[in-house]
């Protein structure tokens, strides 16, 4: 008799992506001629610069002749793309990595959620809350979190609560941890850490022997030229810290798929005997095991974001997305609204007036606005009594879905 996976019956029955968009559904149906705006999702909505679409239109013709067809590639990424990346992202910052350092993904959300495969199941969590519900999914999905408490609280996994009452940076844990998702600039609060503040993070995880997965997602989206892009900015991350950099949000290849995890050498766990492991070799068992590869053509996709053209085209990109930003953060500000983030990252994050919960603020704006936003307990705990909106969609749609706020909020 084959025996189900019991821990998966611990989640929700659906993803919070998934439970909107059920209930936007259900709206457009009982109103089939009300047109919803979205500022929910965070899909992007600018199409890919012209740089992009050039290095595809050449790849793609290469794939069509004998010398130049590319079938299975590298499972680590090619290394035009990884020596791209070393060179642009790190390099100009100071940070100096090896190229077989460099993993090249189809996106950030496959490898933060399988990184975790890497550490036994009884490694106790550390998460800020609210937190991206993939690091806490994938691990409950192998029971390393325990089960939920009467509040719905997983059991092992130390909450730390990032809200306007502590300016949204998070206090080191009250007891030892294991692992630490640390997710900036942040989804879905739209703050970020000094790096001052991080410091403090890098000395945690190496004075406890602690690991940090660091998601940095929307680096691009910093304007505060002190606020430090990447954890190896911080002298010892090399020792406790993986970072997951993506294409999607910065390049807009959501539907492309395209991004790169670094795992230094010098990055150890330790066995039950107390043997130090390189995680770098077994990252890449893994990925040689579980992957075959991100395609050939989103690769020189992502090589050619890292040429001049390029890089002057998503500038252009990321200044639009952050110019929504600013309009929804004055707007909403104007209207009386309490909201935080959007300087540094392409997320705004607003308390729902009057105490309401965040679903039910959802349902309100649906229903009275027609504007989608998302709600923040989704998010974890301390995500009640907030909502999330995005600065990805174009800048028509979002003037009117503020419009629309305004006057319902009248």
């Amino acid at each position: 008799m084959a025996l189900v996976n019991e821990y998966f019956l611990n989640l929700s029955d659906n993803y919070l992506f998934a439970d909107i968009a059920k209930k936007v559904s259900a709206f457009k149906r009982t109103h089939p001629r009300i047109e919803v705006i979205s500022l929910g999702i965070g899909d992007v909505t600018q199409p890919l610069c012209p740089a992009v679409t050039d290095a595809l239109h050449r790849a793609v013709s290469e794939m069509e002749t004998v010398s130049g067809f590319h079938g299975y590639g590298p499972e680590q990424g090619y290394a035009f793309l990884r020596e791209a990346i070393l060179k642009n992202d790190f390099a100009t910052r100071g940070i100096h990595l090896d190229i077989k350092e460099i993993f090249i993904n189809d996106g950030a959300k496959s490898d933060t959620g399988n990184i975790q495969e890497l550490i036994r199941w009884d490694n106790s969590v550390g998460v800020t809350d609210p937190v991206y519900p993939v690091y806490l999914d994938s691990n409950a999905m192998i029971g390393r979190t325990g089960p939920k408490d009467d509040d719905g609280r997983w059991t092992n996994v130390a909450y730390l609560p990032c809200t306007a009452e502590n300016n949204f940076v998070p206090q080191l844990p009250d007891r030892r941890v294991d692992v630490i998702y640390l997710c900036y600039p942040n989804n879905p609060t739209g703050t970020v850490l000094t790096r001052t503040e991080l410091r403090k993070w890098v000395n945690y995880a190496l004075e406890n022997d602690a690991l940090i997965f660091f998601d940095a997602a929307y680096e691009a989206y910093i304007q505060d030229p002190e606020i430090p892009h990447s954890i190896y900015e911080i002298r010892g991350a090399r020792k406790c810290a993986i970072e997951f950099r993506s294409f999607s949000k910065t390049a807009g290849f959501t539907g492309l798929r395209c991004g790169y995890t670094v795992v230094p050498d010098e990055v150890t766990a330790s066995t039950l005997a107390g043997r130090r492991v390189a995680l770098n070799p077994l990252w890449n068992r893994r990925q040689c095991t579980k992957f075959n590869g991100a395609s050939y053509l989103s690769q020189r996709a992502a090589e050619a974001v890292y040429t001049p053209a390029g890089r002057e085209q998503v500038r252009r990109t990321v200044s639009y997305y952050m110019q929504n930003a600013q309009l929804l953060r004055t707007t909403l500000s104007r209207l009386g609204f309490k909201v935080y983030g959007g300087e540094n990252a392409p997320y705004v994050w607003m308390r729902t007036p009057g105490g309401r919960s965040s679903w039910k603020f959802f349902e309100e704006m649906l229903y009275g606005a027609h504007v989608v936003c998302t709600p923040g307990v989704g998010f974890g705990p301390s995500g009640e009594g907030y909502v999330r909106f995005t600065a990805f969609g174009n800048r028509e749609k979002t003037e009117e879905a503020l419009a629309r706020i305004e006057k319902w909020s009248q």
